[in-house]
Parts: structure tokens; sequence; C-alpha cells
């Protein structure tokens, strides 16, 4: 049995004595094979100036010199998961799987570092974007892509489906000249956070579907319509539901009014995928069912309260949950808070 499997049964008390100590060395080989299982949870505990320089794909950046790193780690890790740490040579590494076993995370630790790994030719990108690995039901491959707040990217079995791509927001920004041309782009309104004519030029191509709501589509002078309600199969195994998203607090309802814009119920090969879009807790969520994976907006006055956003959760009940859109709003307190209901919270930068 591969070392790196057998330790992971041992931690958790399936094994018996293949681990002698509070978290486990793995060669690059060993390493590689675990990182590609989807429920493997890796972390480049480096400072972010080198993550930024070079990293292993679908890494989160915890600096492990840092005076947050284990809140940090706590907020955005789930102690009943696989957590494979490195960093430059294994030190650091090392220090941090010490600390992230003494509080119950199940913790391999690359020997050698990324040193080693560059000397063995594996891949590393300099994109500081996270990524996320699942599976489908037939065992497609998903990668869903935290570019910024609303912006996402996803690889489906290797077809490009863009959400909400916008190229600048505040000091953040995305090159899409630097990334594939998209199969399909979904934008749920119009508003300059989400709806951004030159990305979407960008990412156009012969053969690209532009699938929107009402407002975006005569704005644009194109795009397939999908109004609250509509189904639509794009082909390749994806089909999609627009749902409704607006505001309902006193006050706030012209940011967002009923009927207007789309959040959108992605199934890619049975994978349920529900991006709610510019919404707060409205009484819909409570008809939509068998969700993988959501993202559910934060960031008041123009979408839910992190209560609310707890609450659409536990309507909704998805097995992963994704805060985004949440700006300067704080989330840290999401996962606790959901910890009961068994969803798994997952905090990456939707700011």
């Amino acid at each position: 049995m591969n070392k790196a499997i057998t330790c992971i049964m041992a931690m958790l008390g399936i094994g018996t004595s293949a681990c002698s100590q509070s978290y486990q060395d793995l060669n690059v080989e060993e390493f590689s094979a675990l990182i590609e299982t989807p429920n493997t949870q890796l972390v480049d505990v480096r400072t972010p100036e080198e993550y930024a320089e070079g990293h292993l794909e679908g890494a989160i950046n915890i600096d492990q010199k840092s005076e947050s790193f284990m809140s940090q780690a706590k907020a955005k890790l789930d102690t009943t998961k696989a957590v494979a740490v490195y960093c430059r040579s294994g030190r650091r590494s090392a220090d941090a799987a010490t600390k992230l076993a003494g509080e119950g995370f199940q913790v391999m630790n690359l020997e050698g570092g990324i040193l080693a790994w560059k000397e063995k030719q594996m891949p590393v990108t300099a994109s500081t974007t996270e990524v996320d690995i699942f599976k489908t039901k037939s065992g497609k491959t998903v990668r869903i892509y935290a570019l910024m707040h609303a912006s996402i990217r996803l690889v489906f079995d290797g077809k490009e489906v863009e959400i909400d791509p916008v190229r600048k927001l505040g000091d953040r920004t995305t090159d899409y000249t630097l990334l594939p041309q998209a199969d399909f782009i979904f934008v749920t309104h119009e508003h300059g956070d989400h709806f951004d004519r030159d990305a979407i030029k960008q990412l156009t191509r012969t053969g690209t579907r532009f699938i929107t709501n009402r407002r975006c589509a005569d704005m644009a002078g194109y795009g397939l319509v999908m109004n609250n309600g509509d189904h639509e199969d794009l082909n390749f195994g994806i089909h999609v539901e627009a749902v409704p998203a607006y505001n309902i607090t006193e006050g706030h309802t012209q940011f967002h009014p009923k009927g207007r814009d789309n959040g959108y119920i992605l199934t890619l090969d049975g994978l349920r995928i529900y991006i709610a879009g510019d919404t707060e807790d409205i009484s819909e969520m409570a008809d939509i069912h068998d969700i993988d994976i959501a993202f559910l907006p934060c960031n008041q006055p123009y979408t839910m309260t992190t209560e609310q956003l707890v609450k659409a959760a536990k309507t909704i009940k998805p097995k992963i949950l994704f805060p985004y859109h949440y700006g300067q709003t704080d989330v840290s307190s999401i996962p606790e808070q959901l910890k009961v209901d068994g969803i798994d919270v997952r905090i990456r930068h939707y700011e």
C-alpha cells in the first residue's frame, strides 16, 4: 500500500502503526500521489512573496511565520481531512506540521520542500490563484479557481467555464489574456463587479456561448437569455438552471430587484454547483436541493450578512460552501457556525 495512504489510514484509526510521529514526511513521488486525491488540503507555508514566485497548483498560502498562522489554518482547513504542507526546503513546513498536528490535523510534509519538487522536474505555477479539485460521479475532474470577488474560473473535463469575469476590482486584477478562452461565460447581472465587456471579449472565441439575464444580453447586444426558472442543456454533460437572486431587506431592494438577476445551478456530470449571485436569504432557497458545492455572497447592504449566509447554508445544505463576494466582511466565524451541520466551509480569496 502507498505510504501516504497508509499513514492517513493510521491517523484516522484505520491502520495500526504506520506513523511513529505526529506527522509524516513524504518524498516527492508519495507527496504527488497524495495531493491528487480530491480531499487532500494542500498548504504552502512560505511567505506570500515566495508563494507568488511559484507554487504547487491548488495550494493555499498560510505563512508559517505569521502570528495568525494557526487562526488562519483553523478558518481555512478541515480537521477531518488530510493536510499536505510544504515550504522551500522542508524546515518551516516541519514546524507547521508539528503545530497543525498538535491541533488535531492529519498532516503530511514534503521532504526537501519545493526545491526537491523542482529537482524532480515536477510542475509549479506562478499564479496566486487558489484551486479546489473535485470529481464527478463518473470520475471526471472539476477544478474551481478562485479569481476574485465574484469571478470564478471552472474547468470541467477540459471545458473552460467563466462566471462573472471582471478584469479589475480595487487593487486586484485578473489578466484574462493569460487564461484559455472560454467555452461558456455566465454573467449574473449588470453591475460592474460582475459584468465586464472587455473581459468577456478577451475570453470569447468562435463557439463561445454567453449565458446571462435579459439586461446584460441587451447591453452586450447578444447572448443566450435565461430568466429565473429557465433550464438549458449546454452539451458536454453541462446543464444549467437560472434561479432568483434579489434583495429583501427594506431600503436595499433597489440594488437587486426581484426578477431581474440570476443565480445559476450548474450540473456537471451529476455534480451540482450553486452560484447564488447577488442575493439575500430569499424564500426560493428552500426549493434548492442536492447541492454539492455552493457559492453564497456576504456583504451588506448589497448581499447577505454573515447571519443571513449561515441561515441560507442551513436551508440549502450544500456539502461544500464557499463564501464569496465578501469584500471587507469578516467571514472567519462561518466555518465554526456550520460545523455542526456537516458543511465543509472553504474560505478562499473572494474578497
